[in-house]
């Protein structure tokens, strides 16, 4: 067996290795290629798009192909003046901090930030003295976030790049697990790939899950090789259908079985906040294709909507 069990163990660690994203890698290739020209650190970059969709995957990348140190840190573990003013003045030359879910830092931290970047300085204040300018090193932010409009806008003009990630093809997908389970010395059945990426959502975090849930099952049957049994039995046991979609997911569809409803009424029959089931349960069943909005804002079943609900109910003997 590999001494590689987990999916984080390992991960591509140069541009040639990402799947997907075509035109974000060309844009960082090109972005890359005028760096080590002009011997200059790689450009700013805003990196927008989906969770799950390779943003930090890029940006470790592209720490690596600039052979700089990388950081990450969360837009809301930024606190206090002096968080930010550690984070800026602990990177070097050529350095890469990513500001993940960088929409929920501070405005006023979103504020010093663009003018640190823009003087290449930071300001230290102490007590009864006169302001301290520290001056920065040549380094890169990246910011990623799902929300580029959150983030105030002399803050995102200071990026030099913009990356959109979008979702991936089942192709994708498929090539993608393939050749994380290649890296990992997994031995899975090359029939095991489409199912998984037909259950992602055009997600490679998803995918991946799912790739890793399908081998515990393997594993705690004592089996080497992942199959389609073992994929199934993972399903099955996350509540997973063929779409991808989980338990609440489906109970929406039910909920819509019944008929249209407003927004407040789903959340109040799923028992979940509005917020949650708009930015999180409804907008896959949106772009799949299953549920639409009429005119007064009601969630209703498509015709594909009611297909695939028809067959959850069949499946569950309804």
């Amino acid at each position: 067996m590999s001494q590689h069990h987990e999916i984080g163990d390992v991960a591509p660690t140069s541009l040639a290795h990402l799947i997907g994203q075509r035109s974000v890698v060309e844009q960082v290739r090109v972005a890359l290629d005028a760096a080590h020209q002009d011997a200059k650190k790689f450009d700013h970059a805003l990196l927008c798009g989906p969770p799950g969709c390779g943003k930090t995957q890029t940006a470790k990348v592209i720490a690596q192909e600039m052979a700089g140190e990388f950081q990450e840190v969360l837009g809301q573990a930024i606190q206090s003046p002096a968080d930010l003013n550690a984070l800026l003045l602990g990177a070097k030359d050529r350095d890469v901090i990513l500001l993940d879910e960088a929409h929920e830092l501070d405005r006023e931290y979103q504020t010093a930030l663009y003018l640190a970047i823009d003087q290449r300085r930071v300001l230290l204040q102490t007590k009864g003295r006169t302001p301290q300018a520290i001056p920065l090193a040549d380094f890169t932010l990246l910011l990623a976030t799902t929300d580029e409009f959150k983030l105030l806008q002399p803050l995102r003009d200071r990026m030099r790049l913009c990356l959109r990630f979008g979702f991936y093809s089942a192709e994708e997908l498929a090539e993608l697990i393939r050749q994380r389970a290649a890296a990992l010395a997994w031995d899975v059945d090359v029939n095991v790939y489409r199912p998984i990426a037909a259950r992602s959502r055009g997600t490679p975090r998803l995918a991946l899950r799912l790739l890793q849930a399908a081998r515990r099952v393997c594993r705690s049957q004592g089996d080497e090789r992942v199959t389609g049994v073992h994929l199934e039995r993972a399903c099955l046991l996350e509540g997973i259908d063929g779409l991808g979609l989980g338990p609440t997911e489906q109970q929406y569809l039910a909920v819509l079985g019944e008929g249209a409803n407003r927004l407040n009424v789903i959340a109040s029959r799923l028992g979940l906040p509005t917020r949650t089931v708009a930015e999180v349960t409804e907008p896959f069943l949106i772009r799949a294709g299953l549920v639409a909005k009429d005119d007064q804002g009601r969630r209703q079943l498509t015709a594909e909507g009611r297909d695939h609900f028809v067959s959850i109910c069949r499946k569950n003997g309804v």
